[in-house]
């Protein structure tokens, strides 16, 4: 076994196991390119086309797989943080006025700085409205059309 494969394979395992160690989709692609090297190395591919061939299947397969891996095996990825805020109700627990700056929302029992999606309106105390994205520390929300009750005149 030449000093070549040794290398190669060395790179091809180091790969795997990081890839095994971390679950993040993060070495595997170069494992791949590893074993394209390790194949041509055993035929006796020039060193320089080995690296060539190992530079360019790691960049196709992170190009052409990593996407759709990706998609496949995040699905089930819990959302964290502000990120599971999205979407959820909120109680206006002081007014939000966007052109004076103010204004609180409770969601989760937790009391966030919120500002209104559209600028010009004010959402009154006692409100629930939805949160519809992040925005630094500031939560963006709506009125939930869902919850409001017409008042009767």
């Amino acid at each position: 076994m030449n000093e070549f494969m040794m290398f190669w394979l060395v790179v091809l395992i180091l790969s795997i196991v990081i890839e095994a160690i971390t679950l993040g989709l993060t070495s595997i692609w170069f494992a791949g390119g590893a074993l394209a090297a390790l194949l041509a190395s055993l035929v006796h591919a020039p060193f320089w086309l080995q690296v060539v061939l190992f530079l360019g299947v790691s960049l196709v397969l992170i190009i052409f797989t990593r996407p759709i891996a990706v998609k496949y095996f995040n699905k089930e990825r819990i959302r964290t943080n502000v990120e599971s805020l999205i979407g959820r109700q909120a109680i206006v627990i002081s007014e939000i006025d966007n052109l004076q700056g103010i204004g609180q929302v409770t969601v989760g029992g937790q009391e966030w700085s919120a500002r209104s999606v559209e600028e010009g309106q004010q959402i009154p105390v006692g409100a629930v409205v939805r949160v519809e994205a992040v925005s630094g520390v500031k939560l963006v929300v709506s009125v939930d059309p869902k919850t409001q009750n017409p008042t009767a005149g």
